[in-house]
């Protein structure tokens, strides 16, 4: 992807904050990258991050049930210590895509901030959650939402002892 849009490694490299040499092993499947440093590639290459998940059918239907939601993470609702991403809209055809995010405590984006296009939309279903936008907290908390442009630095801390979860909003889709 990043050869079809005519970047350089070090293009690459400037644009996500990731080193050449992890773009490179990455390219070449000798590295197994988080989620964090694909979103970081995938608003790097102006694309959605749910490019990167081959062999996830898209479906047909405007309903997503609860039991058919796909994990963008691959991962268990179990899995210890990891944030799990689940797409709540059916496709990525749209203008908007929104997410169910359930981040555990001790969840830190912080040594990788988000920068792309578009505006972002969060809403706190339970738990609370600290939203840094430029180096500002905002510290939120169940029934609180907030909107923000996702041009500005962006960034998730859940410091509590709860699990927090939320239903994210991007739009346009950058995920």
């Amino acid at each position: 992807m990043r050869k079809a849009k005519g970047m350089t490694l070090a293009q690459l490299s400037d644009v996500t904050g990731l080193s050449q040499a992890i773009v490179s092993q990455i390219e070449r499947g000798m590295a197994n990258p988080s989620f964090t440093t694909l979103a970081q590639l995938a608003h790097g290459l102006d694309i959605p991050v749910g490019r990167f998940f081959i062999g996830q059918d898209e479906s047909k239907s405007p309903v997503v049930r609860r039991s058919d939601r796909r994990n963008l993470k691959n991962v268990t609702r179990e899995s210890v210590g990891e944030a799990v991403h689940e797409l709540l809209t059916p496709n990525r055809d749209g203008s908007i895509e929104a997410q169910w995010i359930s981040t555990p405590p001790g969840h830190d984006t912080s040594d990788t901030p988000f920068t792309h296009s578009g505006e972002e939309f969060c809403y706190i279903i339970s738990g609370r959650k600290d939203v840094y936008l430029n180096g500002v907290c905002y510290s939120l908390e169940e029934g609180d939402s907030i909107t923000y442009s996702s041009e500005i630095p962006h960034w998730y801390k859940n410091s509590y002892e709860e699990v927090c979860v939320a239903i994210w909003v991007n739009a346009p889709h950058a995920w």
